[in-house]
């Protein structure tokens, strides 16, 4: 037997490798952790970069919005400067014309006071022109400064040159069209309350149709259980080919539908006389359903059965129809198992309800739509009203100003006729005196003369 230290010697070592090696790995392990942690650090930072870049993104594309707008506002500025030059230099024109006329009748009234009236007229229509003239310079400063301050924000801003602006006529002419438009759906909107009424009262008719098709159907479905008994598979499956499929029918447990596949074509023969006849009440129903089908309660399961062949392909063509008090399932082999409930329930096809709540949203939104435009149209007339009652003050705030500088004017003009009128009167007293003065020292010259020849 080898010495017991010479069995512990090399366990010791091995225990001290084995020790080496679980420092080595716990080392390891802290400096994943630290690694980790720098990584989750690394992925919180570069996060918050995303969703930095997002939000700038996002003021990016206001900022570009904004842009556009400014763009535009700036276009209209600029029609609105041409336009407002043009009569400018019109009536600068006129006012050089009319300034040679005051200038030409000036001269004529200094030469014969006949013309007075016409240079008070002539003076009257000088002086409006020179308001307009410096009202129109007014417009044409203050519509320089707003397209210079718009130049300036969008200097420093992106800008963008496809966008082009419709032009003055091209707006009037469309906003004539709109309007003549709004009152066209006015008079849609109140023809089409009209025919609500009538619709709601038609839509109430169906109702108690369905009623009666659904009390026949119930009769027609017990006699026919009773007279398929002794018909044979093969010709129940021609009738089902004949339906288009409809062999599934469905019943509401207090639980939920639960669905049965009849193993014989018992029900499809007799079934399909009614719903074809059911289908031609449900397409004249449905045509009439326009504006009273809104207040359907979608809550409500009607009581109708039927079969439509042409429906769209999203829709199935096996209809729910259940008259029987049990539930019928299929096990495993394909028996039917039938299941007896005590409460009579029935419910309406799944294809007229789909129909009749295809016809519900589309008219929803319709008449939503149609408000939307009506709303905007509103709103678009009420700020052309705003402006054109802005327009009127500012005209009427001219028209006093105008009124009150033809007053002033009327004023210095008369005081510059009574002046006039005492210069002439000087000048005539003066005159005769002066010629009485003269022939005075005449005389008396002539008497010296005598005088000093004697």
């Amino acid at each position: 037997m080898p010495p017991i230290e010479a069995i512990i010697t090399p366990l010791e070592a091995e225990l001290k490798l084995a020790r080496l090696e679980v420092a080595k790995l716990q080392d390891d392990n802290r400096a994943l952790d630290r690694l980790t942690k720098s990584k989750e650090a690394a992925l919180l930072e570069a996060e918050r970069t995303v969703q930095i870049a997002m939000a700038k993104a996002s003021l990016v594309d206001d900022l570009q919005n904004k842009n556009q707008e400014l763009m535009k506002q700036i276009e209209i500025c600029q029609e609105e400067n041409k336009i407002l030059d043009k009569m400018h230099r019109q009536k600068v024109a006129e006012v050089e014309k009319l300034t040679q006329t005051v200038r030409e009748l000036e001269e004529a009234v200094l030469a014969g006071g006949a013309a007075a009236n016409a240079v008070r007229d002539y003076q009257r229509k000088v002086q409006e022109m020179n308001e307009e003239r410096k009202t129109l310079e007014r417009e044409v400063a203050r519509a320089k400064v707003t397209a210079n301050r718009v130049a300036t924000v969008v200097a420093n801003e992106w800008k963008d040159a496809n966008d082009k602006l419709m032009p003055v006529k091209q707006w009037l002419e469309e906003r004539r069209f709109f309007q003549g438009e709004m009152q066209q759906l006015r008079d849609k909107l109140a023809v089409a309350e009209r025919t609500a009424k009538a619709e709601a009262q038609l839509k109430e008719k169906y109702q108690v149709r369905f009623k009666v098709l659904e009390e026949r159907l119930k009769a027609s479905n017990g006699n026919s259980r009773i007279a398929s008994e002794g018909r044979s598979t093969s010709n129940g499956s021609s009738r089902r080919q004949s339906l288009g499929g409809a062999e599934n029918f469905s019943r509401s447990s207090s639980n939920g539908f639960l669905s049965k596949r009849t193993p014989n074509s018992q029900y499809g023969t007799l079934r399909s006389n009614h719903a074809s006849t059911l289908l031609k009440h449900v397409k004249i129903s449905s045509r009439s359903f326009d504006g009273g089908s809104r207040s359907l309660d979608r809550d409500k399961l009607m009581p109708v059965a039927g079969v439509n062949d042409n429906v769209p392909t999203n829709i199935s063509d096996e209809t729910l129809i259940s008259e029987t008090n049990g539930t019928y399932e299929e096990s495993a082999n394909g028996t039917p198992i039938e299941k007896t409930n005590p409460e009579h329930e029935d419910y309406v096809s799944g294809i007229l309800y789909d129909m009749l709540q295809k016809e519900v949203i589309s008219l929803r939104k319709a008449c939503h739509e149609k408000d939307q435009t009506l709303k905007d149209k509103d709103d678009a007339i009420e700020m052309l009203a705003k402006k054109v009652d802005t327009l009127n003050k500012a005209m009427e705030i001219e028209a006093k100003k105008m009124r009150r500088e033809v007053a002033a004017m009327e004023k210095e003009v008369s005081a510059m006729r009574v002046s006039k009128e005492h210069d002439m009167r000087a000048r005539r007293v003066i005159g005769p005196r002066g010629g009485a003065v003269n022939s005075s020292h005449l005389t008396s010259a002539r008497n010296a003369g005598n005088s000093i020849g004697n």
